[in-house]
């Protein structure tokens, strides 16, 4: 008798325990794919976040996958932007955000102009957020131009038609990037913006930004672009906390580097193509923060 209650009482315990642990409540998950992407390319990232929190809601946008992703980085925003709506209302508790490459861009100015999301964690992905002074192969049948050159076909009306063009940061024509370029200034308040205040105050709502990446990287120029960083016109790094728009906060890095919730998670030997699919990059720079 003695034993079939002890016995009786473990199965009920180890019952309840298993119980707990299906039932444990992770936030939903949002993926935002990055330039000719498409949503399945989170399939292993998926796959890896379902393994470590089972029942959690994964959602990968489906929008301007493959050559689409080359439209104007604006209409990209807006049309993001009316995609997370109803999520975020469909899951008033809260979301984390993983955005890939350009997908990382795309998702700092969707936050911008929800003035009421309810995004934890955003997790950008080796994202050019300080923009991109390098021509990667897969777009160089698109721009087959060095990239000294490229800001006279980027810095004018018709350039400004491709995304990549609108997060083209060139450290040595910057008076023409801050004049012609219809994006990246803009967005990070280096030229006059009405809306920058508001801006400001959406992005700050987010608790954790978490910014990824790797000196391996072989197509973000710099790779610390992914940090924040970019170059100089002597074409060395200037680190974050030495820009102008982290000195005058002009977007809120430096409000929310001062608050603790910037983390960095610089990761060897992983090359661009491959930050989706690393279990190394998942298991030390995002799981941690998907709660």
């Amino acid at each position: 008798m003695f034993f079939y209650c002890k016995f009786t009482r473990s199965l009920i315990l180890f019952a309840l325990s298993a119980f707990v642990i299906s039932t444990v409540a992770y936030k939903p998950i949002v993926n935002v794919h990055g330039l000719l992407g498409k949503s399945s390319d989170f399939r292993v990232l998926k796959r890896n976040i379902v393994r470590a929190h089972p029942n959690t809601k994964v959602i990968s946008i489906n929008i301007y996958n493959g050559f689409k992703s080359l439209q104007p980085m604006w209409k990209q925003v807006h049309g993001l932007a009316r995609k997370l709506r109803p999520i975020m209302k469909r899951f008033p508790n809260g979301i984390h955000l993983i955005c890939y490459s350009e997908g990382g861009l795309l998702c700092r100015a969707a936050l911008y102009l929800l003035p009421h999301h309810n995004v934890d964690a955003f997790i950008s992905l080796a994202s050019p957020q300080m923009g991109e002074y390098g021509v990667p192969s897969v777009v160089r049948k698109i721009l087959p131009l060095r990239r000294s050159k490229v800001y006279k076909f980027c810095y004018n009306r018709f350039g400004q038609k491709l995304s990549l063009c609108n997060y083209w940061n060139d450290p040595i024509h910057q008076v023409q990037y801050k004049k012609y370029n219809k994006f990246l200034p803009l967005l990070n308040s280096q030229i006059y913006n009405q809306y920058a205040n508001v801006w400001k105050r959406n992005f700050l709502r987010i608790n954790n930004l978490v910014l990824i990446g790797s000196p391996a990287d072989g197509v973000l120029k710099p790779w610390q672009s992914s940090l924040f960083e970019t170059y100089d016109e002597k074409m060395n790094i200037l680190h974050m906390r030495n820009q102008e728009v982290y000195t005058k906060d002009t977007f809120g890095l430096r409000s929310l580097s001062e608050t603790g919730k910037i983390t960095k998670c610089i990761v060897p030997g992983i090359t661009h193509s491959n930050f989706l699919k690393s279990y190394y990059v998942f298991q030390n720079c995002i799981v941690r923060w998907l709660k």
